[in-house]
């Protein structure tokens, strides 16, 4: 019996991570009710990433141009480099509009269980960057757990003997928490990461 084109629509939103039947159902009836062109336009956005989208080269950011349009950029500071863990990072680092540098993806976090080692990211590019010049600080932006702290420790060792900036992004208690509901971890990296006023 051959699956009618609701349910298949709903089988194929479920394929998204997050997503369960329930949330694929209002999604595919929320897509059903889109007019005509918003609906062709959702599905040529996909078609057009997958076809498109390819690696920059320089950054190993993802995008349609190689290199990437931050690489390309000419008010960029490219003597900063901000190491993150996947593509999407960039996203969220640019949204806070405090960082003008470029940026380096790891595809990934070290992860020796998982048969994630160095050789499987692209921290060996990371380290040609730095030795090809001009770069005066790493900022290591990746993410605060067990695997990050890794990564960026991994990182740190391999930098020191050329002689550049590594620092790593702050990180501890939000906006608007109260100290009594934050864990020792948050709250130890809090202290660490003070700074003077």
């Amino acid at each position: 019996m051959t699956q009618n084109i609701i349910d298949n629509l709903i089988v194929q939103l479920t394929k998204l991570p997050g997503v369960g039947r329930k949330s694929a159902q209002r999604l595919a009836f929320f897509i059903l009710n889109l007019p005509k062109d918003d609906a062709k336009a959702i599905a040529d956005a996909i078609v057009d990433i997958k076809e498109k989208a390819r690696f920059c080269s320089i950054c190993f950011n993802i995008g349609d141009a190689d290199p990437c349009d931050i690489c390309r950029s000419e008010t960029r500071d490219k003597s900063r480099i901000c190491v993150v863990e996947e593509p999407s990072n960039i996203l969220a680092v640019e949204r806070t509009r405090c960082f003008s540098g470029v940026y380096h993806v790891l595809l990934g976090a070290l992860s020796p269980v998982d048969g994630i080692t160095p050789d499987r990211l692209k921290i060996t590019e990371l380290v040609r960057r730095v030795e090809a010049g001009g770069i005066e600080e790493v900022i290591l932006a990746t993410n605060p757990n067990t695997k990050g702290e890794m990564t960026a420790r991994y990182i740190t060792e391999l930098l020191k003997p050329l002689h550049v900036r590594v620092s790593r992004i702050a990180y501890g208690l939000p906006i608007g928490s109260d100290i009594e509901f934050a864990d020792e971890v948050t709250l130890s990296k809090s202290l660490e990461g003070r700074r003077t006023l």
